[in-house]
């Protein structure tokens, strides 16, 4: 990683993470909304999430509800 950065695009709902500053030359979406951007030797440098404020707020939920289940199941 030589310049990691994030960018949102909040009219879009799109969130930008940029690993590094190679050139793109691929990507690969491996969820819907969830595209990885790969460099030259197929190494990952970014990812674009689309609907992104979901996306966040439901990763959020899910762990929260595991750590709830976690704490509650050990009483």
């Amino acid at each position: 990683m030589n310049n990691p950065k994030m960018a949102y695009f909040e009219k879009e709902d799109i969130l930008h993470l940029r690993i590094s500053d190679e050139l793109e030359v691929g990507s690969v979406e491996i969820s819907p909304n969830i595209t990885v951007e790969l460099n030259e030797a197929g190494e990952l440098i970014g990812i674009e999430i689309i609907n992104a404020s979901a996306f966040i707020r439901d990763s959020i939920l899910e762990s929260v509800q595991a750590r709830l289940l976690t704490v509650c199941g050990n009483k």
